[in-house]
This record gives C-alpha cells, structure tokens and sequence, in this order.
C-alpha cells in the first residue's frame, strides 16, 4: 500500500511538473523619445499578446522598468527587456544587475529588444556578452537608421517560417560580441548601406573600426542568439526603434520565435503566428504628444 501511494505521489507530482506554464516576464522601460519611437510599454502589450495563443504560455507585462513585486521572478523562464538603455538601463540600477544575473544563474532565458541591448561600458558590458552573447557598445557600434535588407535567415527555431523582409529601422550593428562569436548564432544580417556612415565619429555615430567594416561590406549582425554555460539561453534583437515596425508580420513571429526559444518552449514548425490590426498595433502608446506618422496596416502573411 505504501509502495502504491508513493507511486501515486510520484506521478501527481510528475504531472504538475509536466503542466506547469512557461512564465515569461516582459519589463518595459518608462516612456522615451517622441510618438511611434521607444514605445516600450506598448510593444510589450502587442508582444505578450500576441504570445496569447501559444499553448502553455502565460505572460505578464511590468512598466517602467522593473516588476512590480521581485516575488514575480519566482518560475519564471524568460524576461524580455524593452527599454533605453546606457546609464539609463533599468538593469543598471541600485542593485539590479546582481539580480537578474543571480536569475541567469538559474538558467533563465534574456531578451533584449532595441536599446535595452546597450548596457554602459564600465557596467554590464561583460554581463550583457555572457547573459545574450552581445551587446551595444559605445566608440565601436553604432545607430543609424537604414533599411535593413535581411534577404536570408539561418535554419534555427527562431527564424521557423519567417520570410525574407526589408523593413526601415534603427538596426544598431557592429555589436561587441563574445570572443570569437562563441556560442553565438547571426540571425538577421545585412549589409550596411555607405550612407550609414555620414556622420561624425562619435559614442554612437561613427569610429575608424565600423568605418572600415562598412567599407569593406561586411554584413552586420542586427539579431543574435546564445547559449550559455550552464544552458541558459539569450537573444539581442537591435531593431524595435519604430513601433510600427510591430506590424511588420515576419520581424513579429521573428521576436516572437526568439521569446520562446530562450524560454525553452517549443517553437511551432511555422513559427508564431499572429495578426495585428490597425487599432491594436496603435493601442496603449504612451502620451507624449505631439504629431503622429500616418500608420501603415498589417502586411499581409507571405
């Protein structure tokens, strides 16, 4: 009878294990530059959304910066940051950067969208390299606007039935990544276009090193992922300036497949898929004023 019991509590216990929902956390950063740019909160909603109808999945969305109790933290497979970045990085505050790193300890997946990939030189930089395999770094990447041509993607599950596209962003490039790009998978490149390097060196702008990369047309890494020791995966995705980039079909399932695989969720054969209309790509935008550009619709699936 005892022996039946424990094979019964060994089983229950193996199906909770085995229901257990995937929990990623997004931390969307405090409102920042003008309409339609750096809409951090907005684009956290549109992506957890859109994550909606993946089974096991369950998402929760925390603004300005960080979770609103650390108790959230608790099972959780993966967090996504949507913020600026710099000396303003959420990450770099008070004592978060030990947090998040006892989280990566843990094996817990990283994204990190747009600006949230630039910690500062003096802090994060070598964490930032271990936790996602890259990230911005000042007097050697820089951040025009171009578009990005991204004419072939690598067999991954982050790039699962995601086409070609061409979309016009602030794809930031000539990243430092780990040495020897160890552990680390390209997954959007392209040629930087000549006029990317128009303006004067600078923390972001220009310098001899990317100068020379550009020159000689190197194709530049704008999304990465890695794995790291221990199992723990990352991702760096450069793009996500322009929120209307959001309604870019393939750049969306491309996120959305990359959100999943640093969370050790399966990735469906065709990527996630999703849709977003008009109102809901234009929903939730934080109050900054001001003019908005016309807004363009969905594109259609190819």
């Amino acid at each position: 009878m005892k022996k039946l019991l424990l094979t019964l509590s060994l089983f229950a216990a193996a199906c909770v294990v085995q229901a257990a929902d995937t929990k990623i956390i997004f931390i969307a950063g405090r409102p920042s530059h003008g309409p339609l740019a750096h809409e951090h909160r907005a684009g956290c909603l549109l992506l957890a959304k859109s994550l909606a109808g993946v089974k096991g999945v369950v998402t929760e969305v925390h603004t300005n910066g960080w979770v609103s109790d650390e108790k959230v933290f608790e099972g959780a497979a993966a967090i996504v940051v949507y913020s600026d970045g710099g000396g303003g990085h959420p990450f770099l505050k008070d004592d978060k950067l030990e947090k998040i790193g006892a989280l990566m300890k843990k094996g817990v997946g990283l994204g990190a969208l747009h600006y949230a990939v630039e910690p500062t030189t003096a802090k994060g930089n070598a964490e930032f390299r271990d936790w996602i395999g890259g990230c911005f770094e000042t007097h050697w990447s820089v951040n025009p606007h171009w578009d990005g041509d991204f004419k072939t993607l690598p067999k991954h599950p982050v790039a699962s039935g995601v086409k070609p596209f061409k979309t016009n962003d602030e794809w930031y490039f000539h990243m430092r990544f780990r040495d020897g790009m160890k552990d680390v998978t390209p997954i959007l490149s392209a040629v930087a276009p000549t006029n990317t390097m128009n303006r004067g060196d600078g923390p972001h702008s220009g310098n001899p090193a990317v100068r020379e990369s550009v020159k000689s047309g190197a194709s530049q890494h704008v999304m990465w992922t890695a794995t790291r020791v221990g199992g723990g995966r990352g991702f760096g995705f450069t793009g996500g300036h322009n929120h209307l980039g959001w309604g870019n079909h393939d750049q969306r399932k491309l996120v959305l497949n990359a959100i999943l695989w640093v969370a050790k969720a399966n990735v469906p054969v065709n990527g996630v898929e999703s849709t977003v209309t008009q109102e809901e790509l234009m929903a939730n935008l934080d109050p900054k004023g001001g003019a908005k550009p016309p807004v363009k619709k969905e594109e259609p699936k190819k």
